[in-house]
């Protein structure tokens, strides 16, 4: 039974690493924010060769800013982390008995009775290494063996943000100035990731494709607006 239940355990995903969450968001936003910036700038009357280095600028410019804001906040959690389990750690040093029986409570919160909670911690506590790495895990809710990078998801981050952000600014490097086929591969573009994504979360596919294209064209709307109202206004 238990053979069985390790190999059933092999099949989940893993759901704790620090890449997922920074690629799904630098991929949509590299999309969104480039297409909007160039639908703006279209809008404004500019020529092909000015959209052209505005979308490689904005390019350039998302996937720098989304990898150091990554960077800056993983990291940030993962110094608090890391403090907080110092804490934890030194509360375990100073007053072992009065953690254990904190540890004990805990258990017996989630169904055990008071004596195997009782025995279940003084097993643990006998290694103080275990101890804080327990305590880590019920007290805090994180692992220490297992906290995110903030390379990887800066990493992440900066090569999803470009690759979404070059789709819309494509076409124009490659010698077909047209916002029509630039749209149209945007479109497919956000509709693919979005189906994609929904499929890592066992969404619907059509919901999630869909639910992304309505937003993404919604600002790129919006922006084109803007540009067109200031472009006219400024000649």
């Amino acid at each position: 039974m238990s053979t069985q239940a390790a190999e059933l355990h092999t099949h989940h995903r893993d759901v704790t690493g620090g890449w997922l969450r920074p690629a799904v968001f630098g991929v949509m936003d590299g999309l969104v924010s480039n297409a909007a910036l160039l639908a703006g700038v279209v809008g404004s009357g500019a020529s092909a060769p000015a959209v052209a280095v505005a979308g490689l600028a904005g390019l350039a410019a998302g996937a720098f800013s989304m990898a150091t804001g990554e960077y800056t906040s993983v990291a940030s959690q993962r110094e608090l982390t890391l403090a907080e389990i110092d804490v934890e750690r030194g509360e375990i040093s100073r007053n072992p008995e009065a953690e254990k029986r904190e540890l004990a409570l805990v258990y017996e919160s989630r169904g055990l009775t008071p004596e195997l909670a009782d025995q279940v911690a003084g097993q643990l506590h006998r290694d103080p290494e275990v101890a804080w790495r327990v305590h880590a895990r019920e007290e805090l809710g994180v692992d220490p063996d297992d906290l995110p990078s903030p390379w990887v998801a800066a990493g992440s981050s900066f090569l999803a943000f470009a690759i979404g952000a070059l789709i819309p600014v494509l076409p124009f490097l490659l010698g077909l100035p047209s916002v029509a086929v630039s749209t149209g591969l945007t479109g497919l573009a956000l509709f693919g990731t979005g189906a994609l994504v929904a499929r890592l979360t066992r969404r619907s596919p059509l919901f999630g494709g869909a639910r992304q294209l309505g937003l993404g064209a919604a600002a790129a709307a919006v922006t084109y607006g803007i540009g067109a109202l200031m472009g006219a206004a400024i000649s």
